[in-house]
């Protein structure tokens, strides 16, 4: 799911949401509704996303096989 992914990505780069999300210009609670999977980022937020966690969009929203 991509809010793990995110969570994941976030802890290896040990930053804290409110460090991303001031990054991304975005709420500290809209990282935390990712994160738990209650909101799906944008596209375009998450080519921003995948850009400030060092990551591709595919591996931010996952591959469909």
């Amino acid at each position: 799911m991509i809010g793990e992914t995110i969570r994941n990505y976030r802890k290896n780069l040990n930053i804290t949401q409110a460090e991303l999300a001031e990054k991304l210009s975005v709420s500290q609670g809209l990282i935390a509704q990712f994160e738990r999977g209650s909101k799906i980022p944008s596209m375009i937020l998450g080519k921003e996303l995948a850009a400030a966690l060092g990551c591709g969009i595919e591996e931010l929203y996952g591959k469909e096989e």
